[in-house]
């Protein structure tokens, strides 16, 4: 799987608990500062999608869409995921340097300076 290194660092920033998933608690998270990175899932819905664009541009929030919902919801040992905030910074930004490497069909909307 291509994604394997970016699935293994959200698993770690979850299991050091530096992590928010679940629509409600990511959208805390972007709006409240706390969030340094926000994902979604491909295969969340579009209104989904263009919700966490909107609201990532606004806060500049980077934002990737990555792999599905059961791919990101087992590497942070739960079920489903749709969405998920990163929560520390330098796993964020292992994270996105990963995501951009490998050149994955991820958007990033706007960049944290």
């Amino acid at each position: 799987m291509k994604n394997n290194k970016a699935l293994s660092l959200i698993g770690l920033a979850t299991k050091a608990g530096k992590t928010v998933s679940g629509e409600f608690s990511t959208e805390k998270s972007i709006k409240t500062g706390k969030g340094y990175l926000a994902i979604v899932a491909g295969d969340s819905s579009d209104n989904t999608k263009k919700k966490f664009r909107n609201m990532c541009e606004f806060y500049e929030v980077p934002l990737y869409i990555l792999s599905d919902k059961e791919t990101l919801g087992h590497a942070m040992g739960k079920e489903f995921r749709a969405s998920l905030a990163v929560q520390d910074w330098n796993f964020a930004e292992a994270i996105r340097k990963v995501l951009q490497d490998e050149g994955e069909g991820a958007l990033e909307h706007t960049t944290v300076v």
